[in-house]
């Protein structure tokens, strides 16, 4: 509908003798004015604009985006071997996000480089979605301290955090001829004969490794490390008595333990293990600050859109409070560690920083 020009100005018959063509004084211009003085046509032209705000407003309300959902399968990179604990994480997580997505979404072992390789291929992906990463505290935390260019990614700036979801807990373990029943007696053994004693662990730099380098130092030992290639040698020595404690992972010695053929002293972790529940965690037997969990979480690369990374840690988050999927879990020899993105990101840096200054003290090389 198109509106007729009004003219606020009058004609001369409108006006008192004397007076000029343009006058605000006569009965015409008056009007066109609302008692507040406010010219009808732009008083229309509000109303027009109000009514056209408040069909936009309306419509908004009303059309709410869609949750993002991938258009192709999604591939969720696991930077290690499958059969390992690792993987059964992601399997079962992969399985949750496909249900939900309505996409496949394909576990991919990349194993190698101390989880560098999955890791960068990871990092390098296109950040559009449809690419995970499972990296643990190897991967993203120690690797930039003891790899060449760290492995060739920023753990740090390539990547965007979406939970974490899981830890390997470390048990300190001894083999069952060693004289010590707790803590205490380990420390004080260690410090009667230093050097004396030997702890395996599973290679140079390894987490085992690093959270042996970080007793040391806080419970004031001197206990010699020797390096295996792998958890089967260094357990099949701590059983023959060949090495005389190690912290190893939950799933490594666990059946172990429970036979009776090692003892465990404790555990190196913030939390009591789900599996040993009656085990003191070493800041509960008197050595304080050796939290060493191998945790276990989620990412993307770093540009991935917000829409994406929002609907994943809200499906993850669903995901880790069902019974099936903490069972599977902590069946696996994990124990459950829920870290949201904010408390992760944090996290992060500060699990950097911890390890750098542990690898600087103690001079961890690699072979």
């Amino acid at each position: 509908m198109t509106l007729a020009p009004i003219s606020c100005t009058h004609s001369s018959v409108d006006s008192a003798p004397g007076s000029t063509t343009g006058s605000t004084t006569g009965p015409l211009f008056r009007a066109c004015l609302q008692p507040g003085g406010q010219p009808r046509r732009s008083l229309l032209a509000a109303g027009l604009g109000l009514i056209s705000t408040g069909f936009t407003t309306v419509g908004v309300a009303q059309a709410q985006p869609a949750p993002w959902s991938p258009v192709r399968p999604v591939s969720l990179i696991v930077p290690y071997p499958p059969g390992g604990p690792t993987d059964i994480l992601a399997r079962t997580l992969a399985a949750e996000l496909a249900r939900d997505l309505g996409q496949p979404v394909n576990v991919e072992n990349v194993p190698g480089g101390a989880g560098a390789i999955g890791t960068r291929r990871g990092a390098q992906s296109p950040a559009d979605g449809h690419t995970l990463v499972l990296g643990n505290n190897q991967t993203h935390a120690t690797n930039v301290s003891l790899l060449p260019q760290g492995g060739g990614y920023d753990p740090v700036r390539d990547f965007a955090p979406i939970m974490v979801c899981a830890a390997l807990q470390h048990i300190v373990v001894v083999g069952a001829e060693l004289p010590v029943r707790s803590v205490a007696d380990l420390v004080a053994l260690a410090r009667r004969d230093p050097g004396k004693l030997t702890a395996g662990s599973t290679g140079p730099g390894s987490a085992s490794h690093l959270a042996l380098e970080l007793f040391k130092t806080r419970s004031g030992t001197e206990i010699a490390h020797v390096a295996y290639k792998g958890s089967a040698p260094l357990l099949q020595d701590l059983l023959g008595g060949h090495v005389n404690l190690s912290f190893a992972t939950t799933p490594t010695v666990l059946t172990q333990i429970q036979s009776g053929r090692l003892r465990a002293l404790a555990v190196a972790s913030p939390q009591r293990s789900p599996h040993l529940p009656d085990l003191p965690t070493l800041a509960q037997a008197g050595v304080a600050g050796v939290e060493a969990d191998a945790w276990l979480g989620l990412l993307a690369p770093a540009a991935t859109p917000v829409a994406a990374l929002s609907r994943y840690r809200q499906l993850i988050a669903a995901a880790m409070q069902k019974e099936a999927v903490r069972s599977t879990i902590t069946k696996a020899g994990m124990a459950i560690d829920i870290k949201d993105a904010p408390e992760f990101a944090g996290f992060l840096q500060q699990d950097i920083q911890r390890w750098a200054a542990v690898i600087r003290s103690a001079n961890v090389r690699l072979d």
